[in-house]
């Protein structure tokens, strides 16, 4: 045994081994003090670079849609185009670069016809020489049409790492009916993607959704992207818009003003039972003499209502039984002295109307009539007046969902401890009780109306109807009852009564029509302009119409306003005719015709079809079954509207499809109706002004050429 184990050599050999495991020990402990103390910072710094990063993931916001589930407000995707140049330094892509460079180049200037393709290939070989991973191939977003012609050039069409052409998503507002109830849709601030007005501002919570989050970890020089929380999608909400409704309101308002060079007009209708929000409308004149929405008019303006309100003063009266409808009234000669102050009828100058009846005094519309029955029962007790207003529901703070809504002004009279009017002169009652001293934006006005004609049940303006996801109703706002009764029912059925005679024969005839019965008042105030008030010279006037239609049987009310300076100035003309229009429109939609009782089976003529959306176009004439050709080779039954021409042969209507919507030029619209040259025309960011009626028979952009999304275009229609 002592041959095979020598202590004198072993032991020294383990002591070496063992004092060599102690010194690397220390030298462990040491570093580790080394890094914890002096290195601690440094090595701080290296973990935070390497730890899981949180990256918020934005989600997409929800739909807007009109009452029938149409688009009003969308998000779709758009995309930044970038190319990485590193991607080609392989020698095979490299040598296809130069092969196909000239192409690339005129794809792009086919597609974005505002740049040449020489200027692109300078563009581009720049990017290659400084080897830039993301070079921009066009220096705006574009649409997904857009983004997949550039997708099939050569090279853009191989995948990201081997091509390089890679993308950037975002998604962008967009209106698929261009301005059309612009302020009440509400707008979107861009990029900032924040809530600017409208309904976009006030259910911003609902439609935008929550951000979701991604944790990124650096591993071997590469991220990974791990889903912690999954962004969740914004709801939709369904509006009660009518989008033909509203289309109808905003042209027949804005044919008004340009007739009458108004400043600023309001047209709202809404349903008489529901108090549904169909259609509003408020346009204002811009520097270039076209109208624009700019401002919600309708329910922020505090204006004086003028002698729309006199339908209040006098239910108020005949409320408190203090006149009955054959109470007489003396408005004199037209013009009499109202405790030191000078009223007048608006026929002063032929020498009034004498004693009237007090339904007669609201069919003309008689200031001298109205203010006097209103001063002699309360004159001494003007308390007692203004409480019979808020009665009514006038004053009544709507809720309006909108930033900005202003509730009526109609102040009250106060007396202090001696028993005197601190805020209340004698002239005070008189012009009240006629539209003045008070400030009630159009809304407020039209929903006192439509209580009337829904039988004294006043109901809040409803303007959206559900919140939806996934095909899925989550939220429902049902009609909100404000006051089951305003007024006594004989007061009611008198004023029903008063009303529909104003417009059968008194100031409203305008509005009426021959087709149904139409129930409302006139109303014209001057509105004061600046510091000079009233006597400045400088005078606007606010002309008005409140109504609804059928009278016998109510379905919709409706208001219309108009601010314009000078004169002439009449809400029964002016108005009137507005809401003529938009009635009558109305009621012509709202027939039910069945589609056979339009063909004539005697007849083997062929229809005049209209270019523009050509799946509308086959829809229809299937129905009445006259027989299509498709002049493409294609199918319709793809969900998306083809635009296109149609032409007559000798027993059918020969459809084409057209390039009206190629991407960055102007479409052409020879041929169609103001709806779809228009649509068409606003989704390129062309503004565009209508002359005449019928067919597109010209444009002043010429078809195909370049377009920059700030041009406007006459179109002549005939």
């Amino acid at each position: 045994m002592s041959s095979l184990f020598d202590r004198k050599k072993i032991v020294p050999r383990y002591k070496i081994v063992g004092y060599f495991m102690v010194l690397l020990g220390i030298l462990v402990v040491g570093k580790a003090m080394y890094i914890a103390t002096v290195k601690r910072d440094y090595w701080k710094q290296v973990a935070d670079r390497l730890k899981r990063d949180s990256v918020s993931v934005k989600p997409v916001r929800g739909n807007i849609l009109s009452c029938d589930g149409r688009l009003m407000a969308s998000s779709l995707p758009e995309y930044k185009l970038f190319m990485d140049f590193k991607a080609l330094s392989d020698s095979k892509t490299d040598t296809l670069w130069e092969e196909k460079v000239d192409s690339i180049c005129q794809g792009l200037h086919e597609i974005f016809p505002e740049r040449t393709a020489a200027a692109f290939r300078k563009h581009l070989e720049e990017g290659r020489e400084n080897q830039s991973r993301n070079w921009a191939i066009w220096p705006r977003r574009v649409s997904y049409e857009t983004y997949s012609e550039v997708k099939k050039l050569p090279i853009f069409r191989l995948k990201p790492f081997k091509g390089g052409f890679h993308t950037e998503s975002f998604n962008a507002r967009q209106h698929p009916f261009g301005s059309l109830a612009g302020r009440t849709v509400g707008e979107m601030y861009g990029a900032m993607d924040l809530a600017k007005c409208g309904l976009e501002q006030y259910y911003d919570t609902i439609l935008r959704g929550k951000e979701g989050v991604v944790q990124r970890k650096k591993v071997m020089n590469k991220y990974l992207s791990i889903t912690e929380q999954a962004p969740v999608d914004g709801a939709d909400i369904v509006t009660t818009i009518d989008v033909n409704m509203q289309d109808l309101a905003e042209r027949s308002l804005v044919d008004e003003l340009k007739e009458i060079n108004g400043d600023v007009g309001v047209a709202i209708v809404m349903e008489v039972q529901t108090g549904d929000v169909k259609a509003i409308a408020n346009m204002s004149k811009g520097p270039d003499g076209q109208y624009y929405e700019r401002q919600n008019h309708a329910v922020s303006d505090l204006l004086e209502p003028g002698s729309v309100f006199k339908t209040a003063s006098i239910m108020v009266a005949l409320d408190d039984g203090v006149v009955d409808t054959t109470y007489m009234v003396d408005t004199g000669s037209g013009i009499v002295d109202m405790h030191g102050a000078k009223m007048r009828d608006h026929n002063w100058h032929r020498g009034g109307y004498g004693t009237i009846s007090l339904p007669k005094a609201l069919e003309v519309s008689s200031n001298i009539g109205v203010s006097k029955i209103i001063d002699r029962f309360y004159a001494d007790n003007p308390e007692k007046f203004v409480d019979g207003i808020y009665r009514l529901g006038l004053p009544t703070d709507l809720k309006l969902p909108f930033v900005g809504a202003a509730p009526p002004r109609i102040r009250h009279p106060k007396k202090n401890e001696r028993g005197q009017y601190l805020n209340w002169s004698k002239t005070a009652l008189p012009w009240m009780s006629i539209g003045y001293e008070t400030q009630v934006p159009p809304i407020s006005t039209l929903t006192f109306y439509n209580a009337i004609a829904n039988n004294g049940r006043m109901m809040r303006p409803r303007f959206v109807k559900q919140v939806v996801k996934n095909g899925e109703v989550i939220m429902g706002f049902p009609p909100e009852v404000i006051k089951e009764r305003i007024c006594k029912e004989k007061t009611l059925k008198e004023i029903q009564t008063i009303l529909y005679h104003v417009v059968s024969q008194g100031l409203g005839k305008r509005a009426g029509s021959k087709s149904f019965k139409v129930a409302g008042k006139t109303g014209t105030a001057q509105v004061s302009k600046g510091t000079g008030g009233y006597k400045s010279g400088q005078m606007k006037y606010l002309v008005s119409f409140a109504g609804y239609f059928p009278a016998d049987n109510p379905r919709y009310s409706c208001i219309v306003c108009i601010q314009k300076s000078g004169l002439p100035a009449s809400g029964g003309l002016m108005s009137g005719a507005v809401f003529h229009n938009i009635s009558e429109g109305i009621m012509a939609q709202d027939l039910k015709l069945k589609v056979e009782d339009a063909r004539d089976s005697l007849s083997i003529l062929l229809p005049d079809v209209k270019s523009g959306n050509m799946t509308a176009a086959e829809y229809v004439l299937g129905r009445l079954g006259v027989k299509t050709i498709d002049g493409w080779s294609g199918s319709y039954a793809t969900g998306n509207p083809i635009w296109g021409k149609a032409s007559l042969t000798s027993n059918a209507v020969k459809i084409e499809k057209s390039d009206s919507t190629k991407p960055g030029t102007v479409p052409d619209v020879a041929g169609m109706g103001a709806r779809d040259a228009v649509f068409l025309m606003e989704k390129k960011g062309i503004r565009v002004k209508l002359e005449g009626r019928g067919k597109v028979v010209s444009q002043s952009l010429p078809a195909g050429r370049a377009c920059n999304g700030k041009e406007i275009c006459l179109l002549k229609l005939k």
